[in-house]
């Protein structure tokens, strides 16, 4: 079997296991061609392509820079796109969807709950596309808007959407101007350097996609769909190698695309989209539960191409799986499996510890242990700047973080009790006597409720 390698700092034994999970999946899932790769450390750190792009030239193994069609990857930059115009006071995500594009009904269809797939609306657009492979065009599509039905109560259980993100794409040519790829390519692919992610296939390496029938080993070439005005929710193609660069900017974000907070905004679950509250949705994203970690990414699939990119943000790892056939292993199974044996086998380094300098006057006699509710909380200064933690709280649980408003008067700035004041109360001789934390008392020692007074 040919395979293809790109490897920097990862070990020798790690590598190893990577390999053997990329070869089990080509072979057990009869897959003529695909790519795993990690990406790590704000780069592509491993890559991996077994079999072959095409059928016809044997010997095209396929590598990180090999296009596959992403599909739904799409909307995770559709989203990005929508958060990006909100941020700049164009939209609100409460906006209803009939005051951005007057000529839709279905009122109350909100911005947020189009984003993460509660809004009730039906699935794909009218008209049997994906049997006919006859895709709507602008025009076509919000009409085909008006026609179709809100099958569910908005925010009542999680409904996926092709049809509301083809929407949102035609909100984001609205607002911004210009069609949906040149914003999402002005707004991420330029800034990012994804040069190889277009719609549809750029000319470059590709992989040829394939359905592999159940009953023979002969694939079957599957075609490559124009699907019109839905580009906002399938319509990329990518390669392993741009794809790494997207997941890196998921982890830590940069400012000329989209502020850190509002990434962060789009990772908070919206909705549980299963019945094992294993995998959640936030405002784009699909979030998937590992145990104690979760996972920021999405899936893809469109005729001939199964792909999934998944990112463990606290430690910048990601997991990269793109396949070229229809029926294909898990994509979140396979990219996740990546992740995870790296994430195991090499757990990213603790950061160096850096002493402090100072310590803020008025916080000297701050810091320590207070009780809240019978409980203790140690409250310290890291770096000029006062936190709090649950004490015996499991290191992955943050600690909440403290900014100065006025003399005496804190906001939660993260972590637990984010957004809520903490005030502190003095003696005549400048002795902290008590906090308030989210208006709840706290003391220096152990107190019932009621024994303050």
């Amino acid at each position: 079997m040919p395979y293809c390698r790109s490897v920097t700092e990862i070990s020798a034994q790690t590598q190893s296991a990577l390999s053997r999970i990329v070869a089990e999946r080509q072979a057990k899932g009869r897959v003529p061609g695909l790519v795993g790769a990690v990406a790590r450390d704000g780069a592509l750190a491993w890559s991996e392509g077994a079999g072959t792009t095409d059928l016809d030239q044997p010997g095209s193994v396929p590598t990180a820079d090999t296009q596959y069609l992403i599909a739904s990857h799409s909307k995770t930059f559709t989203a990005v796109a929508i958060l990006a115009l909100r941020d700049e006071g164009k939209l609100s995500l409460d906006d209803q969807l009939d005051t951005l594009l007057p000529e839709t009904k279905h009122g109350g269809v909100t911005v947020r709950q189009m984003l993460s797939h509660v809004s009730g609306m039906q699935r794909e657009p009218v008209g049997d596309v994906w049997d006919t492979m006859a895709f709507p065009n602008r025009e076509e599509l919000l009409s085909g808007w008006n026609d179709a039905e809100r099958i569910g109560k908005p925010h009542h259980r999680f409904h996926y959407s092709n049809l509301v993100y083809s929407l949102l794409g035609e909100v984001i040519e609205r607002l911004d101007g210009r069609s949906w790829y040149e914003s999402i390519q002005a707004r991420i692919l330029r800034p990012l350097e994804m040069g190889r992610t277009t719609v549809g296939f750029d000319g470059g390496p590709a992989a040829q996609g394939y359905y592999v029938p159940p009953y023979t080993d002969v694939p079957v070439k599957e075609p490559v769909l124009d699907i019109g005005a839905m580009n906002a929710c399938g319509g990329l193609a990518s390669t392993a190698g741009d794809l790494a660069k997207w997941a890196m900017f998921i982890a830590n974000p940069v400012d000329e695309v989209l502020a850190a907070d509002t990434i962060e905004e789009m990772c908070q679950p919206q909705v549980m989209a299963d019945e094992r509250w294993v995998l959640g949705f936030g405002l784009g994203f699909m979030l998937l539960r590992l145990g104690d970690r979760v996972t920021v990414g999405h899936t893809g699939g469109m005729p001939g191409h199964i792909t999934g990119t998944f990112v463990h943000r606290p430690s910048g790892t990601a997991g990269i799986a793109l396949m070229n056939a229809t029926s294909a292993p898990d994509p979140a199974g396979f990219a996740t499996d990546l992740l995870l044996k790296v994430l195991t086998d090499e757990p990213a380094k603790a950061s160096v510890w850096i002493p402090g300098t100072t310590v803020p006057d008025d916080l000297t006699g701050v810091l320590g242990t207070w009780f809240s509710e019978g409980s203790p909380f140690v409250f310290s200064v890291r770096e000029g700047t006062l936190q709090a933690v649950a004490q015996g709280a499991p290191d992955w649980k943050p600690p909440a973080i403290f900014e100065k408003i006025s003399t005496d008067l804190y906001r939660t700035t993260s972590g637990r009790e984010a957004g809520e004041l903490l005030r502190i109360t003095r003696a005549s001789d400048g002795t902290p006597t008590t906090l308030h934390w989210s208006t709840y008392l706290c003391t220096r020692a152990p107190l019932a409720f009621g024994e303050w007074l």
